[in-house]
């Protein structure tokens, strides 16, 4: 070792026995009070400043500052109210601007527990910080407070630092323990040494180490502040509920870690035992996020102000959660932070992020976190259960994520360990879903890229029976308390309305091909939407999808194959004979077919499925004050006795239908004009610019090009962002299938004021809004205005030659190939405004 790199503790005697400090090491005092830290961060900052050494103070405590102004010195305040991963990326960030060779003090790193409330995660600061200020030749002093942490945690640091010293103040005297002392060595380096002044004394007599130690109180391994924070509070339960309250708030902030209204919500409906109960099924520590709060909630919520009649038909849950410490310590027990870290700048936002989506698919878990994952699969058996996301940010006030991250079903058949490998990796598919495309996307264009979005896991027992070899739930499906897509002025949009399916969920959130689910509007459950009428078997659900049992697997199923398996209730209730189909076969003297269709007719009219989903919207609303979205299923068994499971409540995203706007009369040059077939409310939206996508050119293309046409759109909608854009196109917008539209991102359409799908009897395309779709909710969520524009049929008449007449500027505004030139028509909208009202369901672009 060349003399540069030896640098001084501040105390000659110490530095003979330690044989100095190193560049590059990271020291750890393990000490009774800040006070004796303090005494050794003087020496070392005064020895420091004598030799010219660059000092950074990194200041997040509570007691009293360490480091005074001076010369050649800088103090970071960093905030740990942020959270783990916002405060270890400052820090990672200011090491970076300091660069090489700069000398630091941390404040007592015990005070991090009165935010983090985990020593696990004080462990995985210290696991990926000192690592790299040991790269950029650095030392730096960091204190723990002795006894306060977990063996496991001293274990990780010990592991990981290259000095771990143990300060003792005795009777007035000042004694140093070293505990590690990386790549140097003494016969009596390890002893106890007193420090006087200059001098450190080795104390080598048997008599005299076992005197001192034996004045030093032992502790045994401590339990984590996490356990003891909730095993405190059970104490508290004795407590009149006033006094619980002030713990409550603690624990709802520490384990639910909602704000706003949320945070007012629960608050006002969860008891101390409540929170006691959601945190005995938690693996591992830390908040379990955004969507596991909105079932939780929404469950309270119906307890407490539903009634005794709608609780009877409530099914009960058994959820469990994974905390959000649980993927940062995946992360960084993988050795993945530092890429997490580039991957969080602008520079590495997408670039990085193929990587790491990569590398989570394959990481390995802590052995503890196993015991909890095979214990709770133990519990479970062999149910199949549901993996789901449940992001910090996901399913709150203004940010929905819907469909942004995964949910994996783990059919749960095979061996215990065959059935443990598949739910570890549906739990890293979960994770890795953060660094999906969509993912990111969403985070870019809802200003929520600086944001701290902590994963956590929502793991629930699917709801439903076995059906022969099959396990389904026999309806599911979406709900929202007010119906945003009224295409009949007598409809109520404060009744709310279902998006329904027979079966999982799964074909309710998803825009099917060749498929649809139900549309119920609650006011009038059997009234159809207008595509529907006169050909309800086209519009209606042709697939089943459930879990086989066989296979163990998601599958979809003809829903004529599933109707012969035992379902456990009255088939009638789901399917009715194709009314349509018989009537065409007499007029056309054929005998008449045995054909069904999936129409729910029976389940509207002769239970109380309908009134009690809408009995449930309701009572959530009232109590969010503010619209909602649920996903629920419901299950029937032979008695007709019904069960409903609220899965997922958020609220809905939506700004309303605003105030009435009087609409131009008297319009004949108008782009499209008409009645129902729109979403979006009251608005009068002057445009900027119209892109047309031509059906028929359109429908021309080989595959490959249609896929270039979406990327293009993607192109067109990032150049004209911050303008008021409508998007006109054959089909389906954000479709996989591109005969069925144009299969764009949502992120390629973001941009957009108005979007409009044209129907083209011609091409084959037929607009489908697919109600409560993710994709729904991404328009909702963005205030993107919907219209559907039927090609001569219906409400609406669509002149499209009117843009067509226009000159096309695609190439101005981002210029394409030749051949999609042909098919994507932009003009400079020049004067057209949509504009459209509620009441009289009138929609115009004029």
């Amino acid at each position: 070792m060349t003399a540069h790199n030896h640098v001084s503790t501040g105390s000659a005697g110490f530095d003979q026995v330690i044989d100095g400090l190193r560049l590059g090491d990271n020291v750890v005092w393990q000490v009774d009070s800040v006070d004796g830290y303090r005494q050794m961060v003087d020496a070392f900052v005064a020895r420091s400043r004598t030799d010219g050494r660059r000092l950074v103070y990194v200041r997040f405590g509570d007691h009293a500052s360490l480091v005074d102004d001076g010369p050649n010195t800088v103090t970071y305040h960093v905030d740990p109210t942020q959270g783990f991963e916002s405060f270890a990326m400052e820090v990672h960030e200011l090491a970076e601007r300091e660069g090489l060779h700069a000398f630091y003090v941390f404040d007592c790193l015990t005070e991090l527990l009165d935010h983090w409330h985990s020593d696990l995660m004080i462990g995985n600061f210290f696991k990926i910080t000192c690592p790299y200020l040991y790269q950029l030749d650095t030392v730096a002093y960091f204190a723990l407070i002795r006894g306060s942490h977990t063996y496991g945690t001293i274990a990780t640091i010990r592991d990981t630092t290259q000095l771990l010293l143990d300060l003792y103040q005795l009777s007035g005297s000042l004694y140093i323990h070293p505990l590690k002392v990386w790549q140097r060595y003494s016969p009596t380096m390890f002893f106890p040494h007193l420090i006087r002044g200059d001098e450190a004394v080795s104390i080598t007599a048997s008599s005299q180490v076992a005197d001192l130690f034996s004045s030093v109180q032992r502790q045994g391994d401590r339990l984590d502040h996490w356990t003891v924070a909730f095993a405190r509070a059970e104490d508290a339960l004795e407590l009149p509920t006033e006094a619980q309250e002030l713990i409550k708030r603690n624990l709802v902030g520490m384990l639910l870690g909602v704000s706003g209204r949320m945070a007012e919500l629960c608050l006002r409906y969860f008891t101390l035992a409540d929170i006691l109960a959601i945190a005995s099924r938690e693996v591992g520590s830390g908040r379990i996020g955004g969507k596991s709060v909105g079932m939780l909630l929404a469950r309270k919520i119906l307890e407490r102000e539903a009634g005794a009649d709608l609780l009877s038909h409530l099914e009960p849950h058994d959820s469990f959660f994974i905390g959000t410490d649980v993927f940062y310590t995946y992360v960084v027990q993988n050795g993945w932070w530092h890429l997490r870290a580039r991957q969080r700048t602008s520079e590495g936002y997408y670039e990085q992020a193929a990587d790491l989506r990569e590398k989570m698919l394959t990481g390995a878990f802590p052995v503890n976190v196993r015991e909890q994952f095979i214990e709770m699969l133990e519990y479970f058996g062999q149910s199949p259960i549901i993996v789901r996301s449940s992001s910090l940010l996901e399913d709150d006030f203004g940010n929905a994520f819907a469909g942004k991250y995964e949910s994996v079903f783990c059919v749960n058949q095979g061996t215990p360990e065959e059935r443990y490998d598949a739910f570890e990796q549906a739990v890293r598919e979960v994770y890795a879903s953060t660094m999906s495309e969509e993912a990111l996307d969403y985070r870019v264009n809802r200003g929520l890229m600086d944001r701290d979005e902590q994963m956590a896991i929502l793991v629930q027992r699917v709801s439903g029976d076995r059906h022969g070899e099959d396990y389904f739930p026999h309806v599911a499906g979406v709900g929202n308390s007010e119906n945003l897509y009224i295409w009949d002025r007598a409809m109520d949009a404060d009744a709310g309305m279902l998006r329904l399916v027979f079966g999982l969920g799964t074909r309710a959130v998803d825009r099917t091909v060749g498929d649809y689910a139900r549309l119920v509007c609650l006011d009038d459950p059997l009234r159809l939407p207008p595509m529907a009428r006169g050909d309800e078997k086209k519009y209606s659900q042709r697939g089943v999808d459930v879990l086989s049992l066989r296979e163990n697997g998601w599958r979809s199923r003809r829903f004529e194959e599933v109707l012969g398996e035992e379902l456990k209730a009255d088939e009638e209730l789901f399917v009715s004979a194709d009314a349509e189909a018989a009537r065409r076969a007499r007029e056309a003297g054929r005998p008449v077919p045995q054909a069904r269709i999936v129409d729910f007719r029976e389940l509207l009219t002769h239970t109380t499925f309908p009134q009690l989903m809408r009995h449930i919207l309701n009572t959530l609303e009232k109590a969010y004050d503010h619209p909602v979205d649920v996903e629920f299923t419901g299950n029937l068994g032979g008695g007709g006795d019904l069960s409903i499971n609220v899965v997922q409540c958020r609220p809905l995203q939506t700004r309303g239908v605003g105030a009435p706007v009087p609409l131009p009369e008297n319009c004949v040059d108008y782009l499209f004009r008409g009645t129902g077939n729109f979403m979006g409310g009251n608005v009068r939206i002057p445009l900027d610019y119209v892109v047309f996508v031509r059906p028929s050119e359109y429908l021309g293309l080989g595959e490959p090009d249609k896929y270039a046409v979406a990327r293009h759109i993607g192109r067109v909608n990032a150049a004209l962002k911050g303008l008021s854009v409508m998007l006109l196109g054959p089909g389906r917008w954000g479709t996989t299938t591109p005969a069925l539209g144009v299969p764009l991102r949502f992120a390629e359409l973001a941009n957009m004021a108005v979007i409009g799908e044209v129907a083209s009897r011609e091409a084959g395309f037929s607009p489908e809004l697919s109600y409560g779709s993710h994709f729904f909710q991404d328009l909702v969520e963005s205030g993107i205005f919907y219209v559907a524009l039927p090609d001569g049929e219906g409400g609406i008449r669509f002149h499209p030659k009117r843009l067509l007449d226009r000159p096309n500027v695609l190439q101005e505004v981002a210029p394409a190939p030749a051949h999609l030139a042909d098919v994507i028509h932009v003009v400079a909208a020049g004067g057209l405004e949509v504009w459209s009202d509620i009441a009289t369901q009138m929609v115009l672009c004029v």
